[in-house]
């Protein structure tokens, strides 16, 4: 067990310290963009006297340096500053937007994971045969579609010829859970076809690599039918590659909404970074890449503690 806790805060703090650099390259590139941020900001209408206020009100005298610092301790409890546009806290801007991401990632993760590991588990039955086949060029396709051709191509099919669903997710405080489901399903299928393509083939991949162990081989010996010889005896020792794919895949359908959110319109955390960054909205562009680096680190740091769990050979290196 303290081999396992240890191996643990290992993990932890190497993700503080990622996360602590991640956090200086988004403050500084923000820091080294061409021209003066509060020009930028008032555009056509700034003046010498405008310029000069917005200045004092961000800061920007003081050096950069001790500027950081005082952003990181306000993002540690939460304070990203002052939105430039709204002027309103940058925490209560984005926070629903926040928690409409993680729905619409948590509606893609509830249907691609049960799908792909399944149909990993049926691929890696009938390797070789012309199932196995169409899928991994179906896998492969969807692997390299990008997200936004994926989604117009629902749309135009599922929206404008079927007129299915509609094509733009605009959501409302009065909806019911099934008008939700209804106007996120066309974002959340495009996210599916993405990730689930990925997990499939990584499961199959696992499994297949453990049919040849010998104790998969004796089990064939005996007579064990083919399909509970890979569920009792090879997936459970497939979880941990299949632990850190789905982890992975996880954090991706998180951090890599932007483009799904901006082809649907979706109210999430993306298409808030694109409004701040090109109304030149710093603290809020700020506050979104650092939660999309958080939120990677994290399930990052979850595949690993997963695989440490399943795989004793990670828990007793030597």
């Amino acid at each position: 067990m303290k081999d396992l806790m240890g191996l643990v805060l290992r993990r932890l703090g190497l993700g503080l310290v990622t996360l602590l650099v991640v956090s200086v390259l988004i403050f500084f590139a923000v820091e080294l963009l061409p021209g003066d941020i509060a020009q930028a900001v008032l555009g056509q209408s700034a003046t010498e006297e405008t310029v000069a206020e917005l200045r004092a009100q961000l800061g920007l005298e003081r050096p950069a340096v001790v500027r950081y610092f005082d952003w990181l301790s306000g993002a540690v409890v939460g304070d990203f500053g002052i939105s430039l546009v709204s002027r309103e806290p940058v925490t209560e801007a984005i926070s629903d937007r926040f928690v409409n991401t993680l729905f619409l990632a948590s509606y893609a993760a509830v249907i691609a994971v049960p799908i792909s590991i399944t149909l990993g588990v049926i691929v890696a039955l009938l390797r070789n045969s012309v199932f196995d086949r169409v899928a991994n060029v179906l896998s492969l396709t969807s692997i390299s579609s990008p997200e936004f051709f994926l989604g117009y191509i629902l749309i135009l099919y599922f929206a404008v010829k079927w007129q299915m669903f509609p094509a733009i997710a605009s959501l409302s405080n009065d909806m019911t859970l099934g008008e939700l489901l209804e106007r996120t399903f066309l974002p959340a299928l495009t996210l599916v076809l993405v990730v689930m393509a990925h997990m499939m083939r990584m499961t199959r991949a696992a499994i297949i690599n453990l049919l040849a162990s010998p104790y998969i081989e004796m089990a064939r010996l005996k007579g064990v039918p083919p399909w509970r010889v890979i569920v009792r005896h090879a997936l459970p020792n497939a979880w941990a590659p299949i632990i850190n794919v789905v982890a992975l895949n996880l954090a991706y359908l998180i951090t890599g909404v932007v483009l799904v959110e901006v082809v649907f319109v979706y109210p999430g955390i993306g298409q808030a970074l694109v409004d701040a960054v090109a109304k030149r909205d710093f603290p809020v562009v700020q506050a979104c890449c650092l939660i999309f680096a958080a939120t990677f680190i994290l399930l990052n740091l979850a595949a690993d503690v997963g695989a440490i769990l399943t795989n004793p050979r990670l828990r007793h290196p030597k």
